[in-house]
């Protein structure tokens, strides 16, 4: 089980600057985060929505310190939206926040972070597109629902994001699969103890497809985050079970990670959208993405070997 080793390394000072230092880091880096500024990640939103795909963006970067960094995090993302409006890539690219960057986690956090992320979504609205918010570990999940319900009443296309593996989601499904709502489920990529979470992975796709059923018989509009071939089939499966249309649903995979498969569902007629992320901030991401899926940490460990 080194996935919880992982997920405690990416809290990690330490671990940060060994690995940050490593020679062969940035090259397996870039795999999953292809840039750090806009202007690194215009030309990958130019080639994936003209290959068929659509994209959600997310600036990397979650533990920070002060309300001017929250308040950076909040610039960051209007400067992106700005770029979007004037490549006109408004209606095919929308944006990934976690609150904890807008400030959650600070005193006053709650108010601080709605604050700061209601003119991104504003902003988004805009250009016609929307912003999903992303879930954390489960103490911020409260604060995170209070959010989206308030951002709704007057953007109804934000989203939010569910975890499969919290005991808490079937619930939250089913009070989140209403009409006009935006619900992107994914297994869980944050270190849960017992008590709130499943800690085995065929505990945490059943649950997946349970909540999956959920979604699907509801009258919102799900977003299937999963790389899993099965789920994937599963999920076609349930969709056709509930007379959804293809732009009824749609799937969601991390850039880097099963490329052809973004573009076979593409071709397929489905709705597509890849979560790319950019940034300097990226160790706890990129952290996350080798706990998820131990292919993700071979391919690193391979890469330090051979060319460290």
């Amino acid at each position: 089980m080194l996935g919880p080793v992982i997920l405690a390394a990416s809290r990690s000072d330490r671990m940060r600057r060994l690995i940050s230092a490593a020679p062969v880091t940035k090259q397996v880096v870039d795999r999953f985060i292809p840039g750090e500024s806009v202007d690194d990640i215009v030309p990958i939103v130019q080639e994936l929505t003209g290959r068929g795909l659509e994209l959600t963006m997310d600036v990397v970067g979650e533990d920070i310190t002060t309300p001017e960094q929250a308040t950076a995090a909040r610039d960051a993302y209007l400067a992106l939206i700005d770029r979007l409006r004037e490549l006109g890539l408004g209606e095919r690219v929308e944006m990934s926040v976690k609150l904890s960057m807008f400030g959650q986690a600070l005193e006053g956090g709650h108010d601080l972070a709605l604050a700061n992320v209601r003119p991104v979504v504003e902003a988004a609205a805009a250009i016609g597109t929307t912003v999903t918010l992303d879930a954390e570990d489960h103490t911020t999940l409260d604060s995170m629902f209070a959010i989206h319900e308030e951002l709704r009443k007057d953007f109804p296309g934000t989203g939010c994001v569910i975890q499969a593996y919290l005991f808490r989601t079937e619930a939250d499904a089913r009070r989140l699969a209403e009409a006009g709502s935006r619900v992107r489920l994914v297994k869980g990529a944050y270190k849960e103890p017992a008590e709130v979470a499943y800690q085995q992975k065929h505990e945490i796709d059943k649950a997946y497809v349970r909540v999956l059923r959920t979604l699907m018989e509801g009258e919102g509009y799900p977003m299937v985050g999963s790389h899993d071939p099965r789920l994937i089939s599963i999920a076609q499966e349930l969709a056709r079970r509930a007379g959804r249309k293809p732009d009824e649903y749609e799937f969601q995979m991390l850039y880097g990670i099963r490329g052809d498969e973004h573009l076979r569902l593409a071709a397929e007629g489905h709705r597509m959208r890849v979560y790319t992320a950019y940034g300097t901030d990226w160790y706890g991401y990129f952290m996350r993405r080798l706990a998820e899926k131990p292919a993700n940490l071979r391919f690193f460990v391979r890469s330090m070997l051979t060319k460290g």
